[in-house]
């Protein structure tokens, strides 16, 4: 019975996005953005060395098509990637109004966002008055800290003994569409942190802020803090039956490896799995092994984008790229003769773009278990509704299959 595997690297975008002049890092458009082939120019002329050496390495992804995915996309030069591809391969833009993690997904799993999301200004304050008191009430303490844009590392480094000398809890936005809230796991507690995250997120889902993030740390003033593996999403639903649902309807099993869970709120989704990149690569090759006929397997790698993208780290980029390659290559064996695989991402984050926000981009389509050839450029929706027509499940989506 088939299985289809929807892999997402997330952020790993090829530029030209046609409407990528609309989006912005600060006061200056995307238009130009192009994270993959910035990274490849970078490796060329020497000035990504840290870790690794030489020219981008993607003997892999290239053989499924991403060079060619990259030439169809864009018109901005790259060094090497081209290889003859060997699966189906494309490109694919989006129509969401945002360039973020829940819009990309989430038109990926078959459903456009309808709405415009809700941002913070970078301002200080950053949030309205009344929402930081619902916020403070909701905590049962006097006031909130931070209420600005900012760091996770750099505002508890900042704020955290203020946090555990006072019992606010650090709230914080970014330029996505989030409300974070971190709190130290000990002199706070990791379950009124969640609880409060959890009270909170009516409030914010309804002026359509994505998510509320749950940030615990730990440490003391005198050694510093870190932040913890017990991040928790509370993410706005969907707006409508997604390929998780399709797939779970259908009475299929539906897997969800890394920030799939949060990103659609446990909605159509049977098992779950987190950790780091590595780990989440040996939960993948666990489901390759032994998922059920007619599953789906949906997966996110975050640490290009969360590590590497908004760090502005091209390096970094190029060796997260060329490990996912190698342990990709190690996989793509031991599919079974009637699996589908695509390889995606949700958005870009040129690692060599001002500022430190996502950039509007197309992203690869790569396609294993198929066959070979161009499927041409498409709309995030036509992954969905292909992994639907390989699964024979019915797409409730706009989408178009290009199997």
């Amino acid at each position: 019975m088939p299985r289809a595997f929807l892999v997402v690297m997330d952020s790993v975008g090829i530029g030209g996005a046609p409407d990528a002049s609309g989006f912005f890092n600060g006061d200056l458009p995307d238009l130009g953005a192009n994270t993959l082939a910035h990274i490849a120019q970078a490796c060329a002329a020497g000035r990504a060395e840290e870790g690794r050496s030489g020219p981008l390495h993607l003997p892999t992804l290239d053989r499924l098509g991403l060079g060619a995915a990259m030439r169809l996309a864009s018109s901005v030069p790259f060094p090497g990637l081209t290889a003859v591809p060997e699966g189906l391969w494309g490109c694919a833009a989006e129509v969401s109004p945002g360039k973020d993690t829940p819009s990309g997904h989430w038109e990926l799993a078959g459903v456009p966002v309808p709405w415009d999301w809700c941002f913070f200004p970078d301002t200080l304050p950053a949030f309205p008055t009344d929402l930081a008191d619902h916020v403070a009430r909701a905590a049962g303490s006097t006031g909130i800290l931070g209420n600005c844009h900012a760091s996770g590392t750099e505002i508890i480094a900042r704020l955290g003994a203020q946090h555990m000398q006072t019992g606010q809890p650090i709230c914080y936005t970014s330029a996505d569409s989030v409300f974070q809230i971190a709190a130290h796991e000990e002199s706070f507690g990791l379950e009124r942190l969640l609880d409060l995250c959890r009270a909170v997120a009516p409030r914010l889902h309804e002026m359509k802020v994505g998510r509320v993030i749950a940030r615990p740390f730990v440490g003391n003033p005198q050694e510093g803090f870190s932040r913890t593996a017990n991040r928790r999403d509370f993410a706005i639903p969907p707006p409508a039956p997604v390929l998780t649902n399709w797939v779970q309807d259908a009475g299929r099993r539906v897997h969800a490896i890394g920030k799939i869970g949060d990103i659609f709120s446990m909605s159509g989704i049977d098992t779950l799995s987190k950790g780091p990149d590595a780990a989440l690569m040996q939960q993948l090759a666990a489901g390759i092994d032994d998922a059920e006929g007619g599953s789906l397997t949906f997966a996110n790698f975050v640490e290009f984008d969360s590590l590497y993208g908004h760090r502005r780290d091209i390096s970094g980029y190029a060796r997260a790229l060329e490990w996912f390659d190698a342990e990709l290559g190690k996989l793509l064996p031991r599919l079974r003769p009637t699996d589908m695989l695509v390889l995606t991402a949700d958005h870009g984050n040129d690692p060599s773009w001002p500022g430190t926000d996502h950039t509007r981009e197309q992203v690869p389509v790569l396609v294993a278990g198929c066959g070979t050839g161009c499927i041409g450029q498409r709309g995030f929706v036509d992954v969905a509704a292909s992994i639907a027509a390989h699964l024979g499940v019915t797409a409730q989506g706009p989408g178009k299959s290009f199997l």
